[in-house]
Protein backbone atom coordinates (compact mmCIF):
# COMPACT_ATOMS: atom_id res chain seq x y z
CA UNK A 1 0.00 0.00 0.00
CA UNK A 2 1.00 3.34 -0.85
CA UNK A 3 0.17 6.31 0.47
CA UNK A 4 -1.33 7.73 -2.43
CA UNK A 5 -3.16 4.98 -3.08
CA UNK A 6 -7.74 5.56 -2.76
CA UNK A 7 -10.48 3.26 -2.39
CA UNK A 8 -11.55 3.75 -5.88
CA UNK A 9 -15.07 2.78 -5.47
CA UNK A 10 -16.01 5.07 -2.59
CA UNK A 11 -13.74 7.82 -5.13
CA UNK A 12 -15.84 7.05 -7.76
CA UNK A 13 -18.95 7.24 -5.82
CA UNK A 14 -17.91 11.13 -4.71
CA UNK A 15 -16.78 12.03 -7.76
CA UNK A 16 -20.71 10.55 -9.44
CA UNK A 17 -22.05 12.70 -6.92
CA UNK A 18 -20.25 15.82 -7.35
CA UNK A 19 -20.70 15.51 -11.11
CA UNK A 20 -24.57 15.37 -10.56
CA UNK A 21 -24.84 18.01 -8.24
CA UNK A 22 -22.89 20.52 -10.36
CA UNK A 23 -24.16 19.87 -13.50
CA UNK A 24 -27.83 20.07 -11.86
CA UNK A 25 -26.56 23.11 -10.43
CA UNK A 26 -26.70 25.26 -13.46
CA UNK A 27 -29.97 23.70 -15.04
CA UNK A 28 -28.66 20.93 -17.11
CA UNK A 29 -28.25 17.03 -17.11
CA UNK A 30 -25.58 16.93 -20.20
CA UNK A 31 -22.25 16.87 -20.26
CA UNK A 32 -19.53 17.29 -22.98
CA UNK A 33 -16.25 15.58 -22.99
CA UNK A 34 -12.93 15.93 -25.23
CA UNK A 35 -11.75 12.50 -26.15
CA UNK A 36 -8.48 11.97 -26.26
CA UNK A 37 -7.40 8.10 -26.24
CA UNK A 38 -6.08 9.20 -22.90
CA UNK A 39 -6.43 7.65 -19.46
CA UNK A 40 -7.71 10.59 -18.26
CA UNK A 41 -10.38 11.74 -20.76
CA UNK A 42 -11.60 8.27 -20.45
CA UNK A 43 -11.94 8.15 -16.66
CA UNK A 44 -13.80 11.60 -16.77
CA UNK A 45 -15.90 9.70 -19.77
CA UNK A 46 -16.72 6.86 -17.73
CA UNK A 47 -17.17 8.61 -14.33
CA UNK A 48 -19.90 11.24 -16.76
CA UNK A 49 -21.84 8.37 -18.26
CA UNK A 50 -22.26 6.72 -15.12
CA UNK A 51 -23.56 9.63 -13.12
CA UNK A 52 -25.40 11.32 -15.97
CA UNK A 53 -26.26 8.18 -18.18
CA UNK A 54 -25.11 7.33 -21.20
CA UNK A 55 -26.92 9.05 -23.52
CA UNK A 56 -26.27 12.20 -21.46
CA UNK A 57 -22.57 12.37 -22.79
CA UNK A 58 -21.12 13.81 -25.66
CA UNK A 59 -17.66 12.75 -26.42
CA UNK A 60 -16.01 14.25 -28.78
CA UNK A 61 -12.58 13.67 -31.20
CA UNK A 62 -10.45 16.44 -31.89
CA UNK A 63 -7.68 15.35 -34.74
CA UNK A 64 -5.43 17.60 -36.24
CA UNK A 65 -3.88 16.23 -39.28
CA UNK A 66 -0.43 15.44 -37.57
CA UNK A 67 -2.08 13.49 -34.64
CA UNK A 68 -1.24 9.67 -33.38
CA UNK A 69 -3.57 7.75 -35.28
CA UNK A 70 -3.60 5.55 -31.78
CA UNK A 71 -5.09 8.28 -30.35
CA UNK A 72 -7.95 8.43 -32.55
CA UNK A 73 -9.04 4.58 -32.41
CA UNK A 74 -8.33 4.16 -28.31
CA UNK A 75 -10.60 7.23 -27.87
CA UNK A 76 -13.48 5.54 -30.52
CA UNK A 77 -12.66 2.11 -28.43
CA UNK A 78 -13.87 4.09 -24.93
CA UNK A 79 -16.76 5.62 -26.77
CA UNK A 80 -17.96 2.33 -27.97
CA UNK A 81 -16.60 0.64 -24.63
CA UNK A 82 -18.96 3.34 -22.86
CA UNK A 83 -21.72 3.62 -25.59
CA UNK A 84 -21.65 6.97 -26.03
CA UNK A 85 -22.50 9.39 -28.66
CA UNK A 86 -18.90 10.36 -30.45
CA UNK A 87 -18.76 13.37 -32.72
CA UNK A 88 -15.42 13.83 -34.50
CA UNK A 89 -14.19 17.56 -35.56
CA UNK A 90 -10.76 17.84 -37.28
CA UNK A 91 -8.85 20.97 -36.37
CA UNK A 92 -6.33 20.81 -38.72
CA UNK A 93 -8.34 23.63 -41.20
CA UNK A 94 -8.56 25.78 -38.36
CA UNK A 95 -4.84 25.92 -37.02
CA UNK A 96 -3.48 25.67 -40.06
CA UNK A 97 -5.05 28.68 -41.46
CA UNK A 98 -3.66 30.84 -38.43
CA UNK A 99 -0.23 29.00 -38.55
CA UNK A 100 0.25 29.60 -41.86
CA UNK A 101 -1.08 33.65 -41.36
CA UNK A 102 1.14 34.12 -38.70
CA UNK A 103 4.01 31.78 -39.37
CA UNK A 104 3.81 29.63 -36.46
CA UNK A 105 7.05 27.24 -36.12
CA UNK A 106 7.71 27.07 -32.67
CA UNK A 107 6.57 24.01 -31.66
CA UNK A 108 5.13 25.11 -28.18
CA UNK A 109 3.16 27.90 -29.65
CA UNK A 110 1.55 25.17 -31.91
CA UNK A 111 0.78 22.88 -29.20
CA UNK A 112 -1.08 25.57 -27.20
CA UNK A 113 -3.03 26.48 -30.38
CA UNK A 114 -4.03 23.43 -31.23
CA UNK A 115 -5.51 22.91 -27.34
CA UNK A 116 -7.08 25.82 -27.46
CA UNK A 117 -8.87 25.32 -30.84
CA UNK A 118 -9.70 22.11 -29.26
CA UNK A 119 -11.61 23.76 -26.26
CA UNK A 120 -13.12 26.85 -28.94
CA UNK A 121 -14.83 23.19 -30.15
CA UNK A 122 -15.45 22.18 -27.00
CA UNK A 123 -17.24 25.41 -25.82
CA UNK A 124 -19.14 25.65 -29.08
CA UNK A 125 -20.59 22.21 -29.10
CA UNK A 126 -21.34 22.48 -25.30
CA UNK A 127 -24.16 25.22 -26.30
CA UNK A 128 -25.55 22.72 -29.22
CA UNK A 129 -25.65 19.79 -27.15
CA UNK A 130 -26.95 22.31 -24.01
CA UNK A 131 -24.05 20.44 -21.50
CA UNK A 132 -21.14 21.72 -19.37
CA UNK A 133 -17.77 20.87 -20.40
CA UNK A 134 -15.98 18.43 -18.21
CA UNK A 135 -12.42 19.18 -17.83
CA UNK A 136 -9.95 16.30 -17.65
CA UNK A 137 -6.87 17.89 -15.80
CA UNK A 138 -5.33 15.44 -13.17
CA UNK A 139 -3.47 17.33 -10.23
CA UNK A 140 -0.13 16.13 -10.66
CA UNK A 141 -0.57 18.37 -14.40
CA UNK A 142 -2.44 21.15 -12.64
CA UNK A 143 0.50 21.54 -9.62
CA UNK A 144 3.19 21.75 -12.18
CA UNK A 145 1.28 23.82 -14.87
CA UNK A 146 1.26 21.07 -17.24
CA UNK A 147 -1.81 22.30 -19.31
CA UNK A 148 -2.36 25.49 -21.46
CA UNK A 149 -4.16 27.98 -20.35
CA UNK A 150 -7.39 28.46 -21.64
CA UNK A 151 -7.23 25.45 -23.66
CA UNK A 152 -7.46 22.03 -21.93
CA UNK A 153 -6.92 23.49 -18.56
CA UNK A 154 -10.27 25.51 -19.02
CA UNK A 155 -14.04 23.99 -18.15
CA UNK A 156 -16.97 24.70 -16.42
CA UNK A 157 -15.79 21.30 -13.74
CA UNK A 158 -13.46 19.18 -13.33
CA UNK A 159 -13.90 15.67 -11.36
CA UNK A 160 -9.92 14.55 -11.59
CA UNK A 161 -8.16 18.01 -10.37
CA UNK A 162 -8.26 16.67 -6.50
CA UNK A 163 -6.48 12.64 -7.68
CA UNK A 164 -2.48 12.66 -8.64
CA UNK A 165 -1.94 10.25 -11.80
CA UNK A 166 -1.14 7.23 -9.69
CA UNK A 167 -4.77 7.87 -8.16
CA UNK A 168 -6.15 8.29 -12.00
CA UNK A 169 -4.94 4.92 -12.80
CA UNK A 170 -6.67 3.45 -10.12
CA UNK A 171 -10.14 4.70 -11.23
CA UNK A 172 -9.89 3.46 -14.29
CA UNK A 173 -8.78 -0.42 -13.59
CA UNK A 174 -11.62 0.35 -10.98
CA UNK A 175 -13.78 1.39 -13.61
CA UNK A 176 -12.62 -1.40 -15.78
CA UNK A 177 -11.52 0.57 -18.98
CA UNK A 178 -9.41 -0.47 -21.78
CA UNK A 179 -6.45 -2.16 -21.57
CA UNK A 180 -4.82 -0.29 -23.98
CA UNK A 181 -5.79 3.05 -23.13
CA UNK A 182 -4.56 1.63 -19.49
CA UNK A 183 -1.51 0.81 -20.17
CA UNK A 184 0.00 2.90 -22.85
CA UNK A 185 2.68 6.13 -22.01
CA UNK A 186 0.71 9.72 -21.18
CA UNK A 187 0.40 11.91 -24.00
CA UNK A 188 -1.43 15.13 -25.07
CA UNK A 189 -0.64 14.21 -28.76
CA UNK A 190 0.20 18.23 -29.23
CA UNK A 191 3.32 17.24 -31.73
CA UNK A 192 4.32 13.98 -33.13
CA UNK A 193 5.86 11.80 -30.83
CA UNK A 194 5.29 13.51 -27.66
CA UNK A 195 4.85 12.09 -24.16
CA UNK A 196 4.13 13.63 -20.81
CA UNK A 197 7.33 11.86 -19.15
CA UNK A 198 9.38 12.83 -21.90
CA UNK A 199 8.35 16.21 -21.93
CA UNK A 200 8.38 16.90 -18.00
CA UNK A 201 11.74 15.07 -17.54
CA UNK A 202 10.56 12.75 -15.27
CA UNK A 203 8.25 10.23 -14.69
CA UNK A 204 4.15 10.43 -12.84
CA UNK A 205 5.53 7.58 -10.33
CA UNK A 206 8.11 9.99 -8.80
CA UNK A 207 6.87 13.27 -9.47
CA UNK A 208 3.36 11.96 -7.90
CA UNK A 209 5.54 10.82 -4.83
CA UNK A 210 6.93 14.09 -4.24
CA UNK A 211 4.53 16.25 -5.21
CA UNK A 212 2.25 14.43 -2.62
CA UNK A 213 4.96 14.45 0.52
CA UNK A 214 5.48 18.71 -0.73
CA UNK A 215 1.78 19.83 -1.30
CA UNK A 216 -0.21 17.38 1.27
CA UNK A 217 1.89 16.30 3.73
CA UNK A 218 3.93 19.96 3.67
CA UNK A 219 6.92 18.52 3.50
CA UNK A 220 10.20 21.32 3.23
CA UNK A 221 12.62 20.91 1.21
CA UNK A 222 15.16 19.43 3.73
CA UNK A 223 13.00 17.07 4.69
CA UNK A 224 12.05 16.11 1.13
CA UNK A 225 16.07 15.24 0.38
CA UNK A 226 15.98 13.22 3.62
CA UNK A 227 13.42 11.22 2.15
CA UNK A 228 15.81 10.23 -0.65
CA UNK A 229 14.96 12.79 -3.43
CA UNK A 230 17.65 14.62 -5.25
CA UNK A 231 18.05 18.22 -4.23
CA UNK A 232 18.04 19.18 -8.23
CA UNK A 233 15.14 17.54 -8.38
CA UNK A 234 13.41 18.78 -5.27
CA UNK A 235 14.17 22.42 -6.49
CA UNK A 236 12.93 22.01 -10.41
CA UNK A 237 9.59 20.51 -9.21
CA UNK A 238 9.06 23.26 -6.49
CA UNK A 239 9.96 25.86 -9.51
CA UNK A 240 7.29 24.20 -11.73
CA UNK A 241 4.76 24.57 -9.24
CA UNK A 242 5.67 28.28 -7.88
CA UNK A 243 5.94 29.57 -11.81
CA UNK A 244 2.14 28.30 -12.63
CA UNK A 245 0.62 29.80 -9.95
CA UNK A 246 -0.85 31.93 -12.41
CA UNK A 247 -2.37 28.92 -13.93
CA UNK A 248 -4.46 27.59 -10.88
CA UNK A 249 -6.12 31.02 -9.69
CA UNK A 250 -8.88 33.13 -11.61
CA UNK A 251 -7.68 36.31 -12.84
CA UNK A 252 -7.19 38.81 -10.39
CA UNK A 253 -9.44 41.85 -10.97
CA UNK A 254 -7.90 45.21 -9.54
CA UNK A 255 -10.00 46.04 -6.84
CA UNK A 256 -11.63 49.96 -7.12
CA UNK A 257 -15.12 49.81 -5.55
CA UNK A 258 -16.61 48.49 -1.60
CA UNK A 259 -18.10 45.72 -3.51
CA UNK A 260 -16.18 44.18 -6.51
CA UNK A 261 -16.38 40.84 -7.13
CA UNK A 262 -14.12 37.58 -6.57
CA UNK A 263 -13.02 40.07 -3.61
CA UNK A 264 -15.81 40.93 -1.63
CA UNK A 265 -18.69 39.78 -3.90
CA UNK A 266 -18.15 35.94 -4.26
CA UNK A 267 -21.16 34.30 -2.90
CA UNK A 268 -24.99 34.53 -4.64
CA UNK A 269 -28.08 35.54 -2.12
CA UNK A 270 -31.11 33.37 -2.37
CA UNK A 271 -31.90 35.07 -5.71
CA UNK A 272 -33.93 32.63 -7.51
CA UNK A 273 -37.05 33.06 -5.61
Amino acid sequence: MSELDIQPALVAELLESFLREEVGSAGMKRAVVGLSGGVDSAVVAALCARALGPENVLAVLLPYRLSSRRSSSDAELVAQHLALRLKRVDISAMADSYFEAEGVDDRRRRGNVLARCRMIVLYDLSVDWHGLVVGTSNKSEILLGYSTQWGDGAYALNPLGDLYKHQVYQLARFLELPSEVIEKSPSADLFEGQTDEGELGFTYADGDRLLYLMVDRRYSQDELVAEGFAPEFVKRVAGMVVATQFKRVPPPIAKLSRRSVGHDFRYLRDWKK
